[in-house]
């Protein structure tokens, strides 16, 4: 059954991902280019922590694990970027 609850958290981040974080990143835009595209480390933290209001399973306890967590889904999605461009 947590198999089940962790595929589906993933597929819902993804959902997220792929429809409220373009969203989120042009309304952003601004702060984005004073930090030079840190800023998108805030918006992933900010939809794990939707996440984890969302799953009473999932739980983030500080905000320190949710900013590692966070920085090691951007540069994933950094490098899955990467390689799917040069294609």
């Amino acid at each position: 059954m947590i198999e089940f609850l962790i595929f589906l958290i993933g597929i819902i981040l993804g959902l997220l991902n792929y429809f409220v974080k373009p969203l989120l990143k042009a309304l952003s835009l601004p702060l984005e280019i004073i930090t030079l595209g840190l800023f998108s480390l805030v918006i992933n933290a900010f939809l794990l922590w939707v996440l984890d209001t969302m799953f009473k399973e999932l739980y983030i306890p500080l905000w320190l694990p949710l900013l590692y967590t966070s920085l090691i889904i951007w540069g994933l999605n950094l490098l899955i970027s990467i390689v799917l461009k040069e294609k």
